[in-house]
């Protein structure tokens, strides 16, 4: 994984993925207000290689999930010193005050230490926004596919399983899930993603014995669409093939 370095967090007033936004109601006669997210809808896919018998993923950094886990480590009380020598000063040593024209938020934040990058990275199903109107979901489910994992699928060959609401709380967008088998056959390039759109991505492959496994080991970081689509995997195509995913 590549070093992350050159933290900044600032405000994010302008976006053109994120619009944050308040909304006023009643409800049942009580005034409420919500704030919320307007985001894209997006669409996910289930690869699945009939070659090798194995899932293919996409890993990548994700900078939300780093910037959480540096919050929760901020949170945890720090590790008890070791006990001074005889006739040492036990006084704590201050709290660093912040630079010249430097907030208090800021300078907390400078002060605490980034966890690693692997602290960002997460195991997903590769993925992309519904962003483009000309296409339709399958014709763009199909263009993430190429891109993110080197697969050449035809559109007629991606199977709808489901869509559902993610992240209801804040944004509420609506996420199409879809199933393609490809063989080694179809792999037309290394995948990776656009590196001018700013993608890094690794293709991570799931053999399918370790799949459930995998999907239940809170270790391993990964999104609620990777432990569903392998639950729906085991109960709708392993009857099927007749395969086992060590459940």
């Amino acid at each position: 994984m590549e070093e992350i370095n050159n933290i900044e967090v600032t405000p994010c007033t302008e976006s053109d993925y994120l619009k944050p936004l308040r909304v006023h109601y009643n409800q049942n006669g009580t005034k409420k207000s919500w704030d919320f997210m307007r985001t894209h809808d997006s669409v996910s896919v289930l690869i699945f290689n009939t070659s090798s018998h194995c899932f293919v993923l996409v890993k990548q950094f994700r900078p939300a999930v780093f910037m959480c886990e540096w919050e929760r480590n901020k949170k945890q009380p720090p590790q008890s010193a070791e006990k001074p020598e005889e006739g040492a000063s036990e006084v704590a040593a201050p709290a660093a005050e912040p630079q010249e024209g430097q907030s208090a938020a800021e300078g907390e934040s400078s002060s605490s230490p980034w966890p690693p990058a692997a602290a960002g990275v997460t195991y997903e199903l590769c993925a992309g926004l519904v962003d483009k109107p000309n296409l339709s979901l399958e014709e763009i489910a199909r263009q993430e596919v190429l891109e993110e994992c080197g697969y050449d699928v035809p559109v007629a060959k991606l199977k709808r399983i489901t869509s559902y609401r993610s992240g209801v709380g804040v944004t509420g967008a609506k996420q199409t899930m879809f199933y393609a088998e490809v063989s080694d056959d179809n792999c037309v390039s290394a995948g990776g993603g656009e590196p001018g759109e700013g993608e890094l991505i690794e293709v991570v492959k799931v053999p399918l014995h370790e799949a459930m496994t995998f999907a239940y080991d809170e270790r391993i970081p990964k999104t609620m669409g990777v432990i569903f689509s392998f639950i729906w995997f085991h109960n709708n195509m392993s009857p099927k093939y007749k395969i086992s995913t060590n459940v």
